[in-house]
């Protein structure tokens, strides 16, 4: 049986190339980034040359880039860091009701401690209102964390919006970019955002390694103590192996991107056409104009999204009912309920995310599986 893998947003493969350049310093530049000596100064120039590349793929500088243990590593850090740094300006601080629980939990620890934390709010197609933001901020809010792009049902916010507004009122902004850095190009000069955080396995590099860039001058508390790696403010031994992963990995998503998301699209969106005419009670998801390429999120109303999973397992075709990070809970997705979701209707939802590898007849064969478990579970 052959297996459709549509679960992209969860995790990619690692591209040859980019274990091929990772390979040497599994074995032959071992040293640690931090000794004096040859092997590690062979070390470091590797870790130097990956973040010099990375601060080039995205706009930045090389010391504004930060090595992290992944997404939820960098979103702990510029949430926790960053409004804990800047408490001297006040305790209030914002973020939007669908963000990626790194960023939630984090906030209610937060508010946990005494901070005040509001939510923004969202549309129908999960897009913040502006509008709203501008009234809600006050002169003692520090932080404002909204995402890129949303991890389950693929929207993408007006992160521009969001800066004007924010400056104005001398208030940091991060974005959640994990989803979006290796699909959408970035420069976060023209972002204008304060901080970024972004991970490599999600565009075909290596898991356990992520980056927060923060912009000069920004002041954010460190969370890991120890020694004075990442200029002083990350301790703990440079992971090198994983930084040139990280840093040859977006250096072909961008070399790739056009012709990558153009493929990913059509492909994507004859899943959908082919969905949408074979049920009726099929509805997508999210904002149709402001989407990522790759995702297609669904509601199949009367049906359990956790039974179509399984089902869609045993025909070889892999998905998810939202974040790989909460898979297995009993409760509805916060994202689907902030966008207007009833419970049931929550739980009745299933992700699709394509990537380079899928075609368009994998396309149609993943959709007609759906068709086909939706139409055994309603019993007709």
């Amino acid at each position: 049986m052959k297996r459709i893998y549509l679960d992209y947003s969860a995790t990619t493969p690692l591209k040859q190339e980019v274990l091929e350049a990772m390979s040497p310093y599994f074995t032959d530049v071992f040293g640690n980034a931090n000794s004096l000596h040859a092997f590690g100064r062979d070390a470091v120039r590797a870790l130097d040359d990956a973040r010099d590349k990375i601060a080039y793929l995205i706009g930045a500088k090389p010391n504004e880039i930060y090595f992290t243990s992944g997404g939820t590593e960098a979103d702990n850090w510029a949430v926790y860091g960053g409004v804990t740094a800047n408490k001297d300006k006040g305790m209030h601080f914002m973020v939007s009701p669908i963000e990626h629980p790194a960023v939630i939990s984090t906030a209610n620890r937060l508010k946990e401690n005494g901070y005040d934390l509001s939510y923004l709010g969202v549309n129908s197609d999960g897009i913040i209102d502006t509008d709203l933001l501008k009234n809600q901020l006050k002169k003692d809010t520090t932080l404002v964390a909204c995402m890129f792009a949303n991890n389950e049902v693929g929207t993408i916010q007006p992160i521009d919006k969001v800066v004007e507004i924010c400056k104005n009122n001398n208030t940091l902004v991060f974005t959640d970019a994990v989803q979006a850095v290796g699909s959408i190009d970035i420069d976060v000069k023209k972002l204008g955002v304060d901080m970024l955080s972004f991970s490599a396995h999600k565009f075909y590099g290596p898991k356990g390694i992520g980056c927060l860039y923060i912009k000069n001058g920004v002041k954010v508390s460190p969370i890991i103590s120890g020694g004075h790696q990442e200029r002083a403010k990350r301790g703990g031994t440079s992971n090198v192996v994983l930084a040139v992963g990280m840093a040859k990995a977006l250096e072909l998503a961008k070399q790739n991107m056009a012709r990558a998301n153009g493929n990913i699209k059509r492909v994507r969106d004859v899943f959908v056409k082919t969905v949408l005419q074979g049920l009726d009670n099929a509805y997508l998801n999210g904002s149709v104009e402001f989407r990522l390429v790759n995702n297609a999120h669904f509601t199949f109303k009367g049906v359990s999204g956790e039974a179509l999973l399984y089902n869609l397992d045993l025909k070889g075709v892999c998905a998810s009912n939202g974040s790989a990070c909460s898979s297995g809970t009993v409760e509805p997705s916060h994202v689907l309920k902030a966008i207007g979701l009833s419970d049931s209707d929550a739980k009745s939802s299933v992700r699709f995310t394509f990537g380079e590898e899928v075609s368009e007849s994998d396309a149609i064969d993943a959709a007609k599986a759906v068709i086909s478990s939706v139409n055994f579970l309603l019993g007709r």
